[in-house]
């Protein structure tokens, strides 16, 4: 579970991303999820599109990714970003320390 720090720092470096996947007419599948976690395997951080044409809502498409693990980080318009850290990732981000009481 992110807490507000690390969800804050995602989110700047979600700004300069552009979407990798589009969500459309066929909606969540099995296929997508696939490949979104092979994609996180390797670059920790992605953000989605959701067409216009999609019947999908945001509500939806959170609680499925977050069946495999993957942490949500925003949500801007039509737009889904998401985290799930990996050992595997080319350029791993680091995450701001938790603050000990």
């Amino acid at each position: 579970m992110l807490n507000s720090k690390e969800r804050t720092y995602l989110k700047s470096l979600a700004q300069k991303e552009k979407a990798k996947f589009q969500i459309g007419k066929e909606g969540l599948s099995e296929n997508l999820a696939n490949d979104v976690l092979n994609y996180l395997n390797k670059h920790e951080l992605i953000k989605i599109s959701i067409l216009q044409n999609s019947d999908v809502e945001k509500d939806d498409a959170i609680s499925f990714f977050e069946e495999y693990d993957i942490e949500f980080v925003q949500f801007i318009g039509r737009v889904l970003v998401l985290y799930k850290h990996s050992d595997n990732a080319k350029d791993p981000i680091v995450l701001p320390k938790k603050q000990s009481k």
